[in-house]
């Protein structure tokens, strides 16, 4: 005998009532098999009770699953108030929400039912358990109202152009503000024009101004709702009239009326009491004339003035007659009452003249850094002054400057400063024009010359000047892959087997040349070291301007255009020598040195222990001279500017370089190490 399990008792208990619970949990159709429990509705809008609901809410259900679309139809939802309501219904498949949109406002103050069927169905089959029903009641809904109008009611004195609008008491419909909702008349007449809605304000913007003192209607209908669909309890209606036309007139002009001595070049205009419209200021209301020819021109209008540019000069001391004719008219559409005409006469044709100049024509010793100057008998058209009409040349080529005008002087200021010992020519052209628009009879012209250069004049290198070494018995280049620009090397009377070292040093658009080449080569040679010869004779020989005498050590010193003599050794080594030219690159030096040459100085390029040689002032390299009586060596790492005249050798040591030439007469040319000479 089997005992009793209270135990098993419960279990099956617990079980029985879980297939109960299941079985009864859902409604379904005989033929879709049920898959987990029904579909709900977990929340509305409205809520359930709430009150104030808009007249233009959509009302909506939302699901805790997604449901079948095709059961949510008219007639698995319906809304309910007086009756049925007609709407349009959706279902939005991301939020499982049915939304049902009425077709027309909702009615004031007033209770809806909206019921969700069990026709609804989820996705599986499943149907709500039952129907779903919830109540809302709409608000008491206020007639819109009109607060403000522009003109107010009863305004006078309305302008022609003016713009109607009026504002209402909350946000409105834009839909039903147009012009059927906001008309304008006169009498009777329907006055056409565009309506527009921003904010809580209508607009009516006339098609044509409107005719002056006369007696507007504008009105505002019940067409017109707000946003919930409610209109105006009433047509709102207020009256308005325009002003008295008054006529423009014209106020000022220039030139102003029998005005004589008028610009040949002159503008015309003329000045009105009003804002006129734009479209009426043209050549047709615009005119000028010279006797009975008719003066073609462009007029233009901006503000309250018209203008009138002659498409080319008016003739001297003529008379032109201006009009301003009634085809020009203000915004409201009047004219001027009558045309209004002013004369005036044109300036006599008495060419400007050039009366001086700075400098005058054939100065000379002008400074290098002068601004050239020309002044004229009146005043001119400063637009007229400029690099086309001012130029400065050196032979053919312009000198570049920029160029101004004050008062009645035009001036020319280079760009750099001149070049010494040269002639200048300075042209002002016809281009020039004076206030009238007439130009110079003629083009102005001029010359000046400049100061001769600073320091001595320089020795001619002639034929020799095409070398960057040239020596009498040997050129070595000992270590490195040295480097000649721009420049010959050549040996006179050695022989090409005195020549070593080339390559692994390189010469760059140049070529070398020795004694014993084929003919001509030979004779070139012996010519370029006839010139060399003359050339350290005359550094050797120049005394104007009288020498200043040097010794010993030049660096740390800075040593103006001139000619520098020492009787013994002369070094720069303790600092770098500033060679400055004082604005004028032309500059010379010539450095006459008895015994021997030397720079000092120590890695890395350029040399940090001075030694070195610095340019300034505009100093170029190929108007220094070195003339050395025995032997120069340009120093370790020492950055080298000038021609080396030397009479017995010339040596560059470790990593020099030399913006110049290395010219030996009789003995040799030695590079230790990875020098570059480059042509000054």
């Amino acid at each position: 005998m089997n005992k009793f399990n209270p135990k098993t008792l419960r279990i099956s208990a617990l079980f029985a009532l879980i297939l109960t619970l299941f079985a009864v949990s859902c409604k379904k159709d005989t033929y879709v098999e049920t898959k987990g429990v029904c579909p709900l509705v977990i929340s509305t809008i409205p809520l359930n009770g709430a009150t104030g609901v808009p007249l233009n809410q959509v009302v909506s259900a939302t699901f805790n699953e997604k449901m079948n679309p095709a059961t949510i139809t008219q007639s698995s939802f319906v809304l309910r108030g007086a009756g049925v309501v007609a709407g349009v219904l959706s279902y939005d498949e991301a939020s499982n929400t049915l939304n049902f949109t009425p077709s027309a406002p909702l009615t004031i103050n007033t209770t809806y039912v909206a019921k969700v069927t069990t026709a609804v169905k989820d996705l599986n089959g499943n149907a709500l358990q039952e129907d779903y029903v919830w109540s809302f009641s709409t608000g008491v809904v206020l007639a819109p109202m009109v607060l403000t109008t522009d003109p107010v009611n009863n305004a006078t004195n309305v302008a022609l152009n003016k713009v109607l609008s009026a504002t209402f008491n909350m946000p409105m419909d834009s839909l039903s503000i147009n012009a059927s909702t906001f008309t304008l008349k006169e009498g009777i007449n329907v006055i056409t024009g565009a309506v527009t809605y921003i904010g809580t304000t209508a607009y009516f913007t006339p098609s044509l101004p409107l005719v002056s003192n006369t007696l507007y209607t504008a009105t505002i209908t019940t067409g017109a709702k707000n946003t919930s669909g409610v209109a105006l309890a009433a047509d709102y209606v207020w009256t308005f009239r325009t002003g008295v036309l008054l006529a423009p007139t014209v106020i000022s002009t220039d030139p102003v009326d029998l005005e004589t001595g008028v610009a040949l070049n002159k503008t015309i205009s003329a000045t009105f009491s009003e804002v006129m419209d734009p479209l009426t200021i043209n050549t047709s209301s615009f005119t000028l004339e010279e006797g009975a020819n008719v003066i073609s021109g462009i007029v233009l209008y901006s503000g309250v003035t018209a203008t009138f540019t002659p498409s080319v000069n008016l003739l001297p001391n003529t008379t032109y007659k201006a009009t301003i004719t009634t085809i020009a008219k203000n915004l409201a559409g009047t004219p001027l009452a009558t045309d209004y005409i002013w004369t005036f006469t044109t300036a006599a044709s008495n060419p400007p003249l050039v009366i001086s100049t700075d400098p005058s024509n054939n100065a000379t010793n002008v400074s290098l850094n002068k601004v050239i100057t020309a002044t004229f008998n009146m005043p001119m058209d400063p637009l007229t002054i400029s690099n086309a009409t001012f130029t400065v040349k050196l032979g053919l080529a312009n000198v570049s400057g920029v160029v101004s005008y004050t008062g009645s002087t035009a001036s020319f200021t280079p760009t750099v400063n001149l070049l010494s010992g040269n002639t200048y020519t300075a042209t002002i052209t016809t281009g020039a024009k004076n206030l009238a628009g007439i130009p110079l009879a003629s083009d102005y012209v001029w010359t000046f010359s400049t100061a001769d250069p600073l320091g001595p004049i320089s020795p001619v290198l002639k034929t020799v000047a095409r070398f960057g070494i040239i020596a009498g018995v040997g050129v070595s280049n000992n270590a490195g892959f040295s480097v000649i620009n721009d420049l010959d090397v050549g040996i006179y009377p050695g022989a090409r087997s005195s020549i070593t070292g080339f390559p692994p040093a390189t010469i760059v658009n140049g070529a070398l040349y020795a004694a014993d080449d084929a003919a001509p080569i030979p004779a070139m040679l012996l010519q370029a070291k006839d010139d060399l010869t003359a050339a350290y004779l005359y550094c050797e020989g120049a005394s104007s301007p009288a020498p200043t005498t040097v010794s010993g050590d030049q660096g740390g010193k800075t040593l103006a255009p001139g000619i520098y003599k020492s009787t013994s050794v002369l070094s720069v080594q303790n600092g770098d020598l500033t060679l400055d030219a004082q604005g004028d690159v032309n500059a010379v030096w010539i450095f006459q040195i008895a015994s021997a040459f030397t720079t000092v100085g120590s890695g890395p390029f350029p040399s940090s222990a001075g030694g070195n040689i610095i340019l300034s002032g505009g100093a170029q390299a190929k108007n220094i001279y070195w003339q050395v009586g025995s032997s120069a060596t340009i120093g370790d790492y020492t950055s080298f500017y000038g021609n080396v005249l030397a009479l017995t050798s010339i040596t560059m040591n470790a990593y020099a370089q030399a913006v110049g030439r290395m010219l030996c007469s009789n003995g040799s040319v030695v590079m230790t190490s990875t020098n570059i000479i480059s042509k000054p």
